[in-house]
Order: C-alpha cells, then structure tokens, then sequence
C-alpha cells in the first residue's frame, strides 16, 4: 500500500489536465453568469407586461408575482439546456398563461388591467374639466364592452394589444389563427361601435 501523498497525486489528473479542468469550468461559470445576464434582461423587458397579463386573468399581485418568477426560472432552465431561443415573447406568454391558469383559483372573476388605481386616478391635464368627464364617459363605456366580450375574446384583445402576433396568440390560447382572427375582428367591431366609429 502506498503512502497518503501517493494515494492523493493518482487522484490528480495527469500534467496539464489539471489546468484544462480548471480552464472549462472557468468557461462554463462564465457562461452561466452571461446567461444569468440574458435572462435579467429579459426579466427587466417582460416582467410588466407579464404581471398584467396574469392579473388580467384574475390573479392577485402576489400570485401574479410568483407565477412570473417561475416563468423566469423556466426560461433560465430552457435556455440552459440550449432549447431554441427564437420568439421568445411567444414562449414567455404560453409559459405564462399556462401557470396563470393552474394558479387562478376557480372563484376568481377575471380582472381587467385597465381597471386598475393608477389608471383610474391617472388624467391628461391637457384636458379642460368637461373633456375629462367626456374622455372618462368614454373609457368607462369601453370598458364595459370589454368587460362583456367572452373570456376568449377579452385573452386575444389583450394579448393583441400586448403587442403579440396572431400566431402567437393562437400558441399562448393553444386555439387556431382563424379563431383569434374572428375574435379580434368581433372584439375591435364592438369596440367601435360603442365609441360612435
């Protein structure tokens, strides 16, 4: 039987692999701190649009804060498997609305985002008082279309005004191109109608 220090240099890699070992694992923490980075950056750029899309589908702030948290995790996990990174909006909202959907609880009524304080107590002070009451006359009334269009109806107009092609709205809602064409269309129709267009 050798000695201790006999027993340690065998469990060392030979002459230069040592540095080779030292060097990949230097590559991949390296890697791994610029997709942290990918990934903090998409955080900054989706991370409102996401929350609203989740409230918009009845989920409290504090759900809505963990439901985005574990798409972020996801994608952190997808994009370190190397799985395609093309339309990752597209992938951000699917993975988002399937884990709004699993979180919301069944009594929830669904939440329209512009209903919101800020947006209520938010005017355009270029506008004289009977403007005012005019423009909020008008987006009280709009809201109430909104509020009475089909689930499926209100989901693509607000993916659609998330700025979300068809295509990917057709991917996120799992329904056809056709169905969110015909949605939006009858959506944007209402939507004029009750704004005198």
């Amino acid at each position: 039987m050798g000695s201790a220090e006999e027993t340690v240099m065998a469990l060392l890699p030979p002459d230069g692999t040592l540095d080779s070992c030292l060097s990949v694992a230097s590559k991949e923490m390296a890697a791994s701190s610029e997709l942290e980075n990918e990934v903090l950056s998409l955080f900054d750029q989706y991370r409102n649009r996401l929350l609203r899309y989740v409230l918009a589908l009845g989920l409290t702030i504090h759900d809505g804060e963990e439901v985005v948290q574990e798409v972020f995790l996801s994608l952190f996990r997808h994009m370190q498997r190397g799985q395609p990174r093309h339309n990752l909006a597209g992938w951000l909202f699917r993975v988002t609305h399937n884990l709004a959907l699993k979180q919301r609880s069944a009594n929830r009524r669904l939440r329209d985002v512009m209903e919101s304080d800020e947006d209520r107590e938010k005017s355009d002070t270029s506008l004289n008082p009977e403007e005012a009451i005019v423009d909020r006359q008008r987006q009280e009334r709009l809201l109430a279309v909104v509020r009475a269009l089909p689930q499926q109806d209100q989901l693509c107009l607000r993916l659609r005004a998330e700025g979300l092609r068809y295509r990917e709205i057709a991917g996120t809602l799992g329904i056809s191109l056709g169905s969110v064409s015909n949605s939006l269309t009858r959506s944007l129709t209402r939507l004029q109608r009750a704004d005198g267009r």
